[in-house]
Protein backbone atom coordinates (compact mmCIF):
# COMPACT_ATOMS: atom_id res chain seq x y z
CA UNK A 1 0.00 0.00 0.00
CA UNK A 2 1.26 3.24 -1.04
CA UNK A 3 1.38 5.98 1.84
CA UNK A 4 0.59 9.45 0.44
CA UNK A 5 1.92 12.72 2.23
CA UNK A 6 -0.34 15.74 2.57
CA UNK A 7 1.78 18.55 1.66
CA UNK A 8 2.74 21.24 4.37
CA UNK A 9 0.63 24.04 5.07
CA UNK A 10 2.53 27.39 4.48
CA UNK A 11 0.74 28.94 7.33
CA UNK A 12 1.73 26.52 9.40
CA UNK A 13 5.95 26.56 8.62
CA UNK A 14 6.19 30.06 7.19
CA UNK A 15 6.95 32.55 10.69
CA UNK A 16 4.74 35.42 10.32
CA UNK A 17 5.95 38.77 9.31
CA UNK A 18 6.04 41.76 11.73
CA UNK A 19 3.55 44.29 10.48
CA UNK A 20 3.59 47.13 12.93
CA UNK A 21 2.26 48.10 15.96
CA UNK A 22 -0.63 51.11 13.70
CA UNK A 23 -3.49 49.62 12.56
CA UNK A 24 -2.81 48.29 8.79
CA UNK A 25 -5.73 50.98 7.60
CA UNK A 26 -3.04 53.66 8.87
CA UNK A 27 -0.16 52.12 7.29
CA UNK A 28 -1.32 52.01 3.53
CA UNK A 29 -0.10 54.72 0.86
CA UNK A 30 -1.72 58.05 1.24
CA UNK A 31 -0.21 61.04 -0.52
CA UNK A 32 0.50 63.50 2.21
CA UNK A 33 -1.52 66.77 1.98
CA UNK A 34 0.71 69.66 2.55
CA UNK A 35 -1.30 72.03 4.84
CA UNK A 36 -2.10 68.92 6.96
CA UNK A 37 2.32 68.17 7.26
CA UNK A 38 2.52 71.88 7.91
CA UNK A 39 0.02 71.85 10.61
CA UNK A 40 1.78 68.49 12.26
CA UNK A 41 5.00 70.11 11.81
CA UNK A 42 4.16 73.56 13.38
CA UNK A 43 2.35 71.72 16.44
CA UNK A 44 5.37 69.21 16.92
CA UNK A 45 7.99 72.19 16.76
CA UNK A 46 5.89 74.27 19.20
CA UNK A 47 5.37 71.29 21.57
CA UNK A 48 9.32 71.32 21.33
CA UNK A 49 9.91 74.83 21.98
CA UNK A 50 7.66 74.73 24.67
CA UNK A 51 9.44 71.58 26.11
CA UNK A 52 12.83 72.76 25.43
CA UNK A 53 12.46 76.01 27.19
CA UNK A 54 10.34 75.10 29.99
CA UNK A 55 12.84 72.69 30.90
CA UNK A 56 14.61 73.57 33.94
CA UNK A 57 17.93 74.84 32.97
CA UNK A 58 19.44 73.86 36.62
CA UNK A 59 22.53 75.48 35.93
CA UNK A 60 24.90 73.99 38.53
CA UNK A 61 23.60 70.79 37.63
CA UNK A 62 24.61 71.10 33.67
CA UNK A 63 27.79 72.52 35.14
CA UNK A 64 28.70 69.24 36.85
CA UNK A 65 27.36 67.29 33.89
CA UNK A 66 29.85 69.54 31.58
CA UNK A 67 32.63 68.99 33.91
CA UNK A 68 32.21 65.35 34.00
CA UNK A 69 31.86 65.01 30.24
CA UNK A 70 34.96 66.52 30.02
CA UNK A 71 36.67 64.48 32.34
CA UNK A 72 35.57 61.15 31.07
CA UNK A 73 36.88 62.51 27.36
CA UNK A 74 40.24 63.17 28.72
CA UNK A 75 39.68 59.55 29.98
CA UNK A 76 39.16 58.23 26.95
CA UNK A 77 41.97 60.76 25.25
CA UNK A 78 38.87 62.13 22.92
CA UNK A 79 40.24 65.47 23.61
CA UNK A 80 41.21 66.76 20.92
CA UNK A 81 38.33 69.25 20.80
CA UNK A 82 40.35 71.94 22.30
CA UNK A 83 42.88 72.34 19.12
CA UNK A 84 39.91 72.38 16.45
CA UNK A 85 38.58 74.93 18.07
CA UNK A 86 41.53 77.06 19.06
CA UNK A 87 42.10 76.16 15.15
CA UNK A 88 39.01 78.00 14.38
CA UNK A 89 39.06 80.54 16.92
CA UNK A 90 42.47 81.65 15.29
CA UNK A 91 41.21 82.03 11.97
CA UNK A 92 38.20 84.76 11.92
CA UNK A 93 37.01 83.95 8.33
CA UNK A 94 36.64 80.75 9.32
CA UNK A 95 35.23 80.85 12.20
CA UNK A 96 32.86 83.26 10.79
CA UNK A 97 31.46 81.12 8.49
CA UNK A 98 31.42 78.07 10.85
CA UNK A 99 29.01 80.46 13.19
CA UNK A 100 26.61 80.83 10.35
CA UNK A 101 26.41 77.33 9.73
CA UNK A 102 25.46 76.51 12.76
CA UNK A 103 23.42 78.95 13.17
CA UNK A 104 21.46 78.99 9.69
CA UNK A 105 21.91 75.29 8.06
CA UNK A 106 20.60 73.48 11.22
CA UNK A 107 16.80 74.55 9.95
CA UNK A 108 17.49 75.79 6.80
CA UNK A 109 18.67 71.88 5.52
CA UNK A 110 16.18 69.86 7.43
CA UNK A 111 13.11 72.12 6.61
CA UNK A 112 14.59 72.15 2.53
CA UNK A 113 15.07 68.17 2.64
CA UNK A 114 11.65 67.92 4.38
CA UNK A 115 10.19 69.98 1.16
CA UNK A 116 12.43 67.51 -1.09
CA UNK A 117 10.90 64.39 0.35
CA UNK A 118 7.40 65.80 0.14
CA UNK A 119 7.63 66.90 -3.60
CA UNK A 120 9.72 64.43 -5.34
CA UNK A 121 9.18 61.18 -2.82
CA UNK A 122 6.07 60.92 -1.42
CA UNK A 123 5.98 57.58 -1.04
CA UNK A 124 8.60 57.63 2.25
CA UNK A 125 8.11 61.22 3.33
CA UNK A 126 6.05 60.26 6.01
CA UNK A 127 8.57 57.31 7.42
CA UNK A 128 11.12 60.04 7.49
CA UNK A 129 9.34 62.43 9.22
CA UNK A 130 8.10 60.11 12.08
CA UNK A 131 11.62 59.51 11.93
CA UNK A 132 12.78 62.77 12.94
CA UNK A 133 9.73 63.53 14.64
CA UNK A 134 10.90 60.77 16.58
CA UNK A 135 14.23 62.00 17.44
CA UNK A 136 13.60 65.42 17.88
CA UNK A 137 11.36 64.36 21.11
CA UNK A 138 14.22 62.18 22.23
CA UNK A 139 16.42 64.98 21.92
CA UNK A 140 13.83 67.13 24.47
CA UNK A 141 14.32 63.81 26.88
CA UNK A 142 17.82 63.88 26.69
CA UNK A 143 17.64 67.93 28.19
CA UNK A 144 15.12 67.09 30.15
CA UNK A 145 17.40 64.32 32.11
CA UNK A 146 20.44 65.43 31.36
CA UNK A 147 21.36 68.76 31.00
CA UNK A 148 24.63 69.94 30.27
CA UNK A 149 26.87 73.05 29.69
CA UNK A 150 28.47 72.77 26.40
CA UNK A 151 32.75 73.83 25.79
CA UNK A 152 32.38 77.40 25.22
CA UNK A 153 30.58 77.82 29.00
CA UNK A 154 33.60 76.17 30.36
CA UNK A 155 36.41 78.48 29.72
CA UNK A 156 38.49 77.05 32.73
CA UNK A 157 39.28 74.14 29.90
CA UNK A 158 40.55 76.42 27.63
CA UNK A 159 37.71 76.98 25.06
CA UNK A 160 36.64 79.65 23.26
CA UNK A 161 33.28 80.62 21.87
CA UNK A 162 34.06 82.16 18.79
CA UNK A 163 30.35 83.14 18.43
CA UNK A 164 31.47 85.95 21.16
CA UNK A 165 34.33 86.43 19.96
CA UNK A 166 33.36 87.38 16.46
CA UNK A 167 29.85 89.31 17.37
CA UNK A 168 28.46 86.31 15.03
CA UNK A 169 24.72 86.96 14.84
CA UNK A 170 22.39 84.30 16.80
CA UNK A 171 25.06 84.20 19.52
CA UNK A 172 23.28 83.51 22.91
CA UNK A 173 25.48 86.08 24.95
CA UNK A 174 23.07 88.74 23.19
CA UNK A 175 20.24 88.38 25.81
CA UNK A 176 17.60 88.94 23.39
CA UNK A 177 18.37 85.58 22.20
CA UNK A 178 19.34 84.19 24.99
CA UNK A 179 16.15 84.41 27.19
CA UNK A 180 14.14 82.10 24.83
CA UNK A 181 16.43 79.33 24.82
CA UNK A 182 17.72 76.88 27.15
CA UNK A 183 21.93 77.18 26.88
CA UNK A 184 22.16 73.95 28.83
CA UNK A 185 20.41 71.53 25.77
CA UNK A 186 23.54 70.53 24.44
CA UNK A 187 23.23 66.39 25.40
CA UNK A 188 22.41 64.96 22.89
CA UNK A 189 23.32 67.28 20.11
CA UNK A 190 20.25 67.82 17.99
CA UNK A 191 22.52 69.63 15.62
CA UNK A 192 24.30 66.50 14.56
CA UNK A 193 20.80 64.21 14.90
CA UNK A 194 19.11 66.30 12.31
CA UNK A 195 22.19 67.00 10.33
CA UNK A 196 22.37 62.56 10.68
CA UNK A 197 19.18 62.72 9.66
CA UNK A 198 19.11 64.95 6.34
CA UNK A 199 22.47 63.09 5.13
CA UNK A 200 20.52 59.40 5.97
CA UNK A 201 17.10 60.66 3.65
CA UNK A 202 19.76 62.66 0.69
CA UNK A 203 21.92 59.13 0.36
CA UNK A 204 19.06 57.00 0.33
CA UNK A 205 16.58 58.94 -1.81
CA UNK A 206 19.10 61.03 -4.15
CA UNK A 207 19.63 60.00 -7.74
CA UNK A 208 22.71 61.48 -8.61
CA UNK A 209 25.91 60.01 -7.19
CA UNK A 210 27.66 63.23 -6.23
CA UNK A 211 23.96 64.52 -4.49
CA UNK A 212 24.63 61.25 -2.34
CA UNK A 213 27.93 61.92 -1.29
CA UNK A 214 27.50 65.46 -0.51
CA UNK A 215 24.95 64.15 1.72
CA UNK A 216 26.89 61.67 3.40
CA UNK A 217 28.96 64.61 4.12
CA UNK A 218 26.52 66.92 5.76
CA UNK A 219 26.77 65.68 9.58
CA UNK A 220 30.65 64.85 8.98
CA UNK A 221 30.72 69.13 8.50
CA UNK A 222 28.52 69.63 11.10
CA UNK A 223 30.28 67.48 13.57
CA UNK A 224 33.45 69.55 12.85
CA UNK A 225 31.18 72.88 13.23
CA UNK A 226 29.80 72.02 16.54
CA UNK A 227 33.52 70.96 17.68
CA UNK A 228 34.71 73.82 16.44
CA UNK A 229 32.70 76.18 17.60
CA UNK A 230 32.95 75.36 21.30
CA UNK A 231 28.78 74.39 21.20
CA UNK A 232 29.17 70.75 21.81
CA UNK A 233 31.41 67.91 23.14
CA UNK A 234 32.17 64.68 21.04
CA UNK A 235 29.60 62.71 22.85
CA UNK A 236 27.03 65.04 22.85
CA UNK A 237 27.74 64.26 18.71
CA UNK A 238 27.39 60.89 19.83
CA UNK A 239 24.16 61.08 21.99
CA UNK A 240 22.68 62.83 18.63
CA UNK A 241 23.43 59.55 16.80
CA UNK A 242 21.97 57.32 19.30
CA UNK A 243 18.54 59.58 19.54
CA UNK A 244 18.43 59.17 15.56
CA UNK A 245 18.95 55.46 15.92
CA UNK A 246 15.91 55.49 18.49
CA UNK A 247 14.04 57.61 16.09
CA UNK A 248 14.12 54.46 13.21
CA UNK A 249 14.11 52.28 15.67
CA UNK A 250 10.30 53.87 16.61
CA UNK A 251 9.33 54.03 13.06
CA UNK A 252 9.94 50.62 12.43
CA UNK A 253 8.17 49.71 15.23
CA UNK A 254 4.93 51.53 14.91
CA UNK A 255 4.68 50.52 10.88
CA UNK A 256 6.93 46.87 10.65
CA UNK A 257 8.73 48.88 8.00
CA UNK A 258 12.33 51.06 7.13
CA UNK A 259 11.51 54.43 6.69
CA UNK A 260 12.59 54.57 3.18
CA UNK A 261 10.46 51.20 2.22
CA UNK A 262 7.73 51.96 -0.13
CA UNK A 263 4.23 51.50 2.10
CA UNK A 264 1.14 48.99 1.02
CA UNK A 265 -0.59 49.85 -1.60
CA UNK A 266 1.77 52.93 -3.36
CA UNK A 267 1.31 54.14 -6.91
CA UNK A 268 3.99 53.29 -9.39
CA UNK A 269 3.93 56.71 -10.25
CA UNK A 270 4.93 58.00 -6.66
CA UNK A 271 7.94 55.53 -6.03
CA UNK A 272 9.29 56.59 -9.96
CA UNK A 273 12.72 57.73 -10.20
CA UNK A 274 13.51 56.60 -6.52
CA UNK A 275 17.22 54.68 -6.90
Amino acid sequence: MTRTLSPACPASTERRRFGGLLPHRMLRWRRPVWWQEIAIIAVGYWIYTLGRNAVPEQEATAFRHGRSIQHLQDVLRLNWERSINHFVAGTEWLAQILDYYYATLHFAVTIAVMVWLFLRRAHVYRGARTVLVATTMFGLLGFYLYPTAPPRLLPQYGYVDTLVRFHTWGSLADPSIAEHSNQFAAMPSLHVAWALWCGIAIHTCARRQWVRVLGLAYPFATLVVIVGTANHFLLDAVGGAAIVALGFGLQWLLSGHGAFVAPVGVNRWASAGTP
